[in-house]
């Protein structure tokens, strides 16, 4: 194989560790997860994007092989960056990665072909063509909607290490989080099940129409799924209402609304004309969101977390607001409805939304479904 001479140099650093750069640091697995966290901050300040380059052996060379050689060809790669990059062990002994950090919107593709064509000289000039060819090469880009609306994509999971690796250390907690979703769920579709034919009946004889509102909304990692409430509203109605005060909501422009007489109001459309009478009462006291236990059943939502929002909503989001959508899965009640309750401004909510996210547990889990109750009530006066 004939080997260009540039990388007949960087074969001949390979060989003669001493005369890598001083400051080439190869991070260990949790140190790059960190610094891969901290770079989405600062992205979400700077507005400046990051590429991440991953090489991924996971699925070809045995382990003790992949790390002797991703251990002497990221040093390499590392040569090939800026000192502000940051070279590092993306999962132990198969795949590493390199951050390129503040670069330009217009420069990511040109970043991206040219770490391609040096990593692909360097690994070549490595490995042989086989093992070359068992190596996966890819990039990632935060924020990943750079030209795209983030509400018909879903989310890079790659770009949130921190966030599985702390999923997988909770695996127990999951598990019986989930299990708590699962009993849950059917324990209330079969318990409410006269109620659901109840509110049925009464829906069907206040207007025309289908007695459940199926709607698209936005899920863990942007992942989209129809969410289901019972109809509260008239059919063909005019969202652009409602739209328009989402967009000023989370822009911090909303006006609080007047509600049952509370003088203090409410961060929501108060007086809606769209809602039918029955939807009224349904939505004061939360009973349209009972169908919403099967969305939980399927494992599309959670009994706990933040509200699902809708694509409409994601779009207008600040880029940190959407921590709120990769944190944890969507819930029917969470840590907002039980503290604030349309009474704290979107930012707020957020905040309470992330907290929860990195607080959770099942006993955190079982006191927010006890308060539940007791904000439906006070929030149905």
């Amino acid at each position: 194989m004939n080997v260009p001479r540039t990388q007949i140099v960087n074969l001949a650093l390979l060989r003669k560790p001493h005369l890598l750069r001083p400051n080439t640091v190869v991070l260990d697995t949790d140190s790059f997860h960190k610094k891969i966290a901290l770079e989405r901050k600062r992205t979400e300040r700077s507005r400046k994007p990051f590429l991440l380059m991953l090489l991924d052996t996971s699925n070809g060379l045995p382990t003790p092989q992949n790390g002797k050689l991703l251990g002497e060809i990221l040093p390499l790669l590392s040569l090939t960056t800026r000192e502000t990059d940051v070279t590092g062990w993306y999962k132990n002994t198969s795949v590493g990665g390199v951050m390129f950090t503040e670069i330009e919107r217009k420069d990511r593709t040109s970043i991206a072909s040219t770490m391609l064509a040096r990593a692909s000289g360097i690994l070549l000039g490595s490995l042989s063509r086989e093992q070359f060819d068992q190596i996966a090469i890819s990039f990632h880009l935060f924020p990943d909607d750079s030209d795209r609306d983030i509400s018909q994509h879903t989310s890079d999971p790659a770009l949130y290490p921190d966030l599985l690796g702390r999923d997988r250390a909770r695996r127990v907690s999951s598990a019986v989080k989930r299990m708590m979703d699962i009993v849950g769920s059917v324990f209330a579709l079969v318990i409410l099940f006269p109620l659901f034919l109840t509110i049925a009946i009464a829906i069907k004889m206040s207007s025309k129409g289908p007695v459940f509102f199926r709607q698209k909304r936005i899920g863990q990692f942007g992942r989209c799924f129809v969410f289901l409430k019972f109809r509260s509203m008239y059919v063909n109605n005019d969202a652009s209402v409602h739209e328009s005060y989402v967009r000023k909501l989370i822009a911090g422009e909303a006006e609080r609304q007047v509600s049952n007489g509370n003088g203090e109001g409410v961060y929501k459309l108060t007086s809606d004309p769209r809602v039918t009478s029955v939807g009224n009462f349904l939505r004061r006291t939360s009973l349209d969101e009972l169908p919403q236990f099967l969305n939980v059943f399927r494992g599309e939502m959670s009994l706990v977390g933040p509200r699902p929002p809708l694509p409409y909503e994601v779009g207008a989001y600040d880029l940190w607001h959407r921590r709120r959508l990769v944190e944890v899965k969507p819930g029917m009640t969470g840590l907002w409805q039980v503290t604030g309750r349309n009474r704290v401004k979107f930012d707020d909510m957020v905040r309470l939304d992330v907290t929860y996210a990195r607080t959770w547990s099942p006993w955190l889990d079982i006191k927010i479904l006890m308060r539940t109750p007791r904000a439906v009530l006070e929030g149905a006066h």
